[in-house]
């Protein structure tokens, strides 16, 4: 089997259990007696382990199986999670991150975990105990005291012989692992996964739990119902690494009688596979919990088809640049409709338009993620982080499921991880401090998101000391990042907004986490080349709130066509509040700046004409002009244009690197009639 064209599903489904094992372990850290939570991370583990042992990834599967060991003791109650437990299995979960990115780049998934693996190992030995945990010595004591009597009990006997009967083989397989073997549990392992792709393992000694935690020598046996052949079966068998060899003999009616009887007669073994059992293994009389049904043998009514694909990124990028050339041709014919007053023409080109429509939406949706994605990586954050700061943190999460595009989700991951540790660091009081306040111990940050019109908002709240305007600007002073006279004009909102100018921090201390004057400034110009924008409202000695706006989507985009003489642009709608038309008689100079007043306020007057140097127009040589009232958030500002074309669907295309970064053109896009058009970025035009 070629492990390469189901490594890219191994990656996938990694991610998704080490996601999993992180959520349930945090529910567990706040529910530590629910022993359902306890189920549902150890089967997390044991797939993860499985699959790292099917693909080859001895070292990620060896780790993966020594925190199963510790998970197994608190699942049968003969240890009980403290806060060193916990601690372990989370770096266990971040080394198994590392081997999993190690292996996405290329690697083996190797890395140094003997640390961990020791102090696993020592919470199984019982050396890390409490007062209500029994040593894990007495367990093993318990474990010795095996049975060794292989028996079936009368069920099994009856599935077996109801299995013959109709026609199906029954086996008893005997399976030795390689003397040199370091991973005994995990070649057991892939020797079940295999057999149970074509048939039943009725019953197995030592159990399936013992051998699966290495709890046996070197060999195990078990009963096996298939359709197979015996020679296919020892084939697979053997196919696996480190399995020095494996014996099968198929029993018949009559042998399962004489095997009745002897049992029956109180005979420890049936003497029909005494030559292949070792007499110096450990077997289990206790009962498999994994017994077949009367019928075991009858293949199993195929399980309901998966609803949902995987599917490459890169391939929806591909489609998704294919339906903008599809949305460009149907502007060019919508446009040669409309001159050639065909009416059959036009009433095809109606209806390719209502089709491409709800492609459209269907494309678009199809790159659309929930930010759930991103949001659920944070949780684990707050808590080591929370622990590292000595605080108590409660992070509570609203409006997961609201849907980005993939493209935008990609991008946002690294501010949001800032703002959180910000409103962590900065802005939650130590517990002194809280308590001091008069406010719980307990601080909270709330992650919301929400959809608003072609927006999405995501705002990272905390119930803080909030931001003190005095003491802020004085940082800002001390730093040289504005003179004291410039502060005296600030407005709160313009204050607030220098903690995200390129330097400045308001720790005292420098510290890993924060302090050396990286963080904000990053989040303000990653969130503005998504075409969003960040803004901060707080109340001194109350809390802050951090708000996040952004697109729904960067590839195709509502926007106003609009013509400056031979020149088309386009601005976002998105962006747009209204439009107007003004006298020259409005526009005023103040300071040197031109200036009309909007909705009883004066907001800036900008001329495109001026700022891109067209030569056929000059908005100054006009009695009247046309203006489009642009937002950026709470700020206004009006632009100048000669003359409004309409809406439209427009394809965001990349001015590429043939051209330097235009201040105010966020790119092109193509026109119906084959012209390009440069789509404005309203947020360069509003300092």
């Amino acid at each position: 089997m070629d492990m390469n064209q189901y490594l890219s599903m191994f990656i996938d489904e990694s991610n998704d259990h080490l996601q999993s094992l992180n959520e349930n372990m945090l529910q567990l850290e706040g529910n530590p007696e629910d022993l359902g939570i306890v189920q549902v991370i150890f089967r997390s583990a044991h797939t993860l382990k499985g699959m790292a042992a099917t693909m080859g990834f001895e070292d990620l599967a060896s780790l993966t199986h020594k925190m199963e060991n510790v998970l197994d003791l608190v699942r049968n109650e003969k240890l009980k999670m403290q806060d060193y437990i916990f601690d372990t299995l989370f770096k266990s979960l971040d080394a198994l991150e590392t081997m999993v990115q190690d292996i996405t780049e290329g690697g083996q998934g190797k890395a140094d975990v003997s640390s961990i693996v020791a102090s696993l190992q020592a919470i199984e030995n019982g050396e890390i105990t409490n007062g209500d945990a029994p040593a894990t010595d007495k367990n093993k004591q318990a474990n010795a005291s095996i049975s060794s009597a292989v028996e079936l009990d009368e069920f099994q006997y009856s599935v077996l012989d109801q299995s013959i009967a109709e026609g199906h083989r029954v086996f008893y397989v005997d399976v030795l692992v390689s003397e040199h073997s370091q991973l005994k549990g995990v070649r057991a392992y892939m020797v079940f996964d295999m057999l149970e792709r074509s048939g039943e393992v009725v019953k197995a000694y030592p159990s399936v739990q013992d051998i699966e935690q290495e709890k046996f020598e070197r060999s195990f046996s078990l009963y096996y119902i298939t359709t197979k052949e015996a020679h296919e079966l020892e084939e697979g068998i053997m196919s696996i690494s480190e399995i020095e060899s494996a014996k099968l003999i198929q029993l018949d009616q009559e042998t399962l009688q004489q095997m009745a009887n002897q049992v029956a007669a109180t005979v420890e073994a049936p003497p029909a596979v005494t030559e292949v059992t070792s007499p110096d293994k450990n077997v289990s009389s206790k009962e498999e919990a994994k017994l077949a049904p009367a019928k075991a043998a009858v293949p199993k009514q195929a399980a309901a088809p998966s609803r949902t694909i995987r599917v490459d990124i890169e391939r929806l990028d591909v489609l998704m640049n294919l339906f903008s050339e599809l949305l460009i041709d149907r502007s060019r014919l919508e446009q040669l409709a409309s001159e050639t007053g065909n009416n059959d023409l036009s009433d095809t080109v109606a209806h390719l338009s209502r089709v491409s429509t709800d492609l459209q939406n269907i494309v678009l949706k199809l790159r659309m993620v929930p930010v759930d994605t991103v949001f659920n990586r944070f949780p684990r954050m707050i808590r080591d982080l929370a622990k590292t700061l000595d605080k108590k943190i409660d992070l509570v999460i609203t409006g997961a499921e609201t849907e980005l595009d993939r493209t935008v989700i990609d991008e946002i991951g690294d501010p949001l991880v800032h703002l959180l540790r910000n409103a962590v660091d900065h802005g939650v009081e130590s517990i002194a401090e809280r308590v001091a306040a008069g406010k719980p111990e307990m601080g909270t940050v709330n992650l919301r998101a929400f959809h608003s019109g072609n927006h999405v908002f995501i705002e990272i709240e905390d119930d803080g000391k909030g931001i003190y305007r005095d003491k802020l600007l004085q940082t800002a002073i001390k730093r040289g990042v504005v003179t004291e006279e410039q502060g005296a004009k600030m407005t709160d909102d313009e204050v607030n907004q220098l903690l995200f100018a390129p330097g400045f921090s308001t720790a005292d201390v420098i510290s890993d986490i924060s302090g050396r004057g990286v963080g904000l400034d990053v989040v303000k110009s990653k969130i503005t080349s998504l075409g969003g924008n960040v803004t901060i409202h707080s109340t001194p000695g109350k809390g802050t709130n951090f708000s996040v706006q952004l697109p729904l989507t960067l590839s195709i985009i509502a926007a106003m066509l609009v013509r400056l003489g031979s020149e088309k642009y386009a601005v976002p709608l998105s962006s747009i509040v209204e439009t107007a038309i003004v006298q020259r008689g409005q526009v005023r100079n103040i300071h040197g700046n031109k200036m009309i007043t909007f909705r009883e306020s004066l907001i800036p007057y900008l001329s495109l004409s001026e700022v891109f140097s067209v030569p056929d127009f000059n908005d100054a040589d006009e009695q009247e002009t046309e203006i489009v009232v642009i937002r950026k958030g709470d700020r206004l500002a009006a632009v100048a244009v000669e003359e409004f074309i309409g809406q439209s669907e427009i394809v965001l295309k990349s001015m590429g690197t043939y051209l330097p970064a235009i201040e105010g053109i966020s790119g092109a896009t193509i026109l119906g009639d084959g012209q390009v058009a440069l789509i404005l970025d309203p947020n360069a035009f509003i300092k």
